[in-house]
C-alpha cells in the first residue's frame, strides 16, 4: 500500500476524534471484525491484569490468552510506549 505511514496517520486522527464510548464502539463495529475487538478488549484485560500483579498463571485462567501473545502484552506494559498505562486504570495504582 502507497504512503502507509500517511494512512496510519490518518487513523490516529480519527482516533483522537473519539468524543464517547459510543462513538468508539461505532468505530470500531464499522473497522474491525467482532473477533478482532475482543482481542483486542482481552489484551487490555491482561495488561491491567499485569499491572495488578496477577501471575501468568492466574492470567492466562483468566482470559484464556495465549503465553505468547500474554508475553507479548507484558512486554509492551514493562517496556512498551506508555499506552497501557497511561489508559488503563489499576485499583490502587496513582499517576
Amino acid at each position: 500500500m502507497k504512503d502507509i505511514e500517511k494512512h496510519i496517520s490518518d487513523l490516529y486522527d480519527i482516533f483522537v476524534k473519539i468524543g464517547s464510548a459510543e462513538d468508539c464502539k461505532a468505530l470500531l463495529e464499522d473497522l474491525c471484525t467482532y473477533k478482532e475487538v475482543e482481542q483486542m478488549a482481552q489484551r487490555a484485560y491482561a495488561a491491567k491484569l499485569i499491572m495488578e500483579g496477577k501471575t501468568y498463571n492466574e492470567i492466562i485462567a483468566e482470559t484464556d490468552i495465549s503465553s505468547t501473545t500474554l508475553s507479548r502484552v507484558s512486554k509492551a506494559v514493562t517496556h512498551g510506549s506508555g499506552g497501557y498505562t497511561k489508559f488503563i486504570s489499576v485499583r490502587g495504582r496513582t499517576e
